[in-house]
């Protein structure tokens, strides 16, 4: 289990530290075994309690926790014999939008994420998961490769939106956030949207046009990250949270006005504490939906992704 712990989860980190303590002298002292094992069903417990009644605000920290798997993380317990593919033969390579061509089983697909990296040096390489244009043109480039070779497109959405320094303004950014809106529109293969952990902005919806959108749990889909929208509306970050619920970012919000279509249940306490019990709902939604999808005629599936577009909200 990961070991880092949001705020409101003290009561859970509470009795890890016993869990550890106990742990440290248990070779020495077996019979600590059976308090061990209570303690860690209490844990359990204690867990499943507070995941069960989050708060829209602490739905949004789990998304953003340190330690969430990313898009590489999935790439490597989901899809076998991935080719990472880079540049979008224009300017040059973002590093902070990853695709390929990989398997799904015995299914070749494309598959395209953003990607915050881990460590500093890693999140600074990767620009905090936060693509320039090049990226979006990119990911352009593989959905376009992926109609030709009539394979299907897999997106793993997890930005705080596109960089929006002067750079990516100097290149187009609004362009190439919109070109990849209407590529994935009219894109004449299946294309299934996986939102991870954020999904932020434009940034987020670059990648997400498709026939079928799933959400994680406690992933965040919004227009603007909860802290934007408290400094335009209070003109201050200071409501936050309030927001948050106001935006209705969360998954279950999120559903019944059908902009998403599936959520995809998470590991007890979050996908942070399990990554192959993750990645392994993932797949499975990933199977299921390509099977259904696959057997819709491209015209019909057109007019399918079309209609889905115009009905969100209703």
């Amino acid at each position: 289990m990961n070991n880092s712990f949001l705020d409101f989860e003290k009561p859970i980190a509470d009795i890890y530290d016993k869990i550890q303590a106990l742990k440290d002298i248990a070779s020495e002292s077996p019979e600590l075994l059976s308090q061990i094992a209570k303690l860690e069903e209490e844990e359990k417990n204690i867990t499943k309690r507070i995941y069960s009644k989050l708060s829209t605000w602490q739905t949004v920290q789990v998304a953003r926790h340190p330690k969430r798997p990313h898009t590489s993380d999935y790439i490597a317990r989901i899809f076998s014999d991935f080719d990472e593919l880079h540049g979008d033969r224009m300017f040059g390579d973002d590093s902070s939008l990853i695709g390929g061509i990989g398997y799904l089983d015995e299914t070749p697909i494309v598959v395209i994420g953003h990607e915050k990296g881990r460590d500093t040096q890693e999140k600074v390489k990767r620009n905090f998961g936060m693509p320039q244009p090049e990226g979006y043109r990119k990911a352009k480039r593989l959905m376009e490769l992926a109609e030709h070779f009539l394979l299907p497109v897999i997106t793993f959405i997890d930005t705080s939106g596109a960089y929006p320094g002067i750079e990516g303004e100097e290149r187009g950014q609004s362009e190439a956030i919109a070109r990849n809106l209407a590529v994935m529109s009219e894109l004449k293969t299946p294309i299934i949207v996986v939102v991870t952990g954020e999904g932020g902005s434009g940034g987020a919806l670059a990648l997400g046009v498709g026939d079928h959108v799933s959400m994680f749990e406690y992933a965040t889909y919004s227009v603007a990250s909860p802290e934007a929208c408290s400094s335009i509306v209070w003109r201050s970050s200071d409501h936050a949270a309030e927001a948050a619920e106001a935006m209705k970012v969360s998954a279950k919000e999120l559903i019944k006005i059908n902009v998403i279509d599936e959520i995809i249940k998470e590991p007890s306490g979050g996908a942070h504490r399990d990554y192959a019990a993750a990645a392994a709902n993932i797949k499975s939604s990933l199977i299921d939906n390509l099977q259904k999808i696959g057997t819709i005629e491209i015209n019909d599936l057109l007019e399918r992704r079309y209609q889905r577009l115009i009905t969100i909200g209703k």
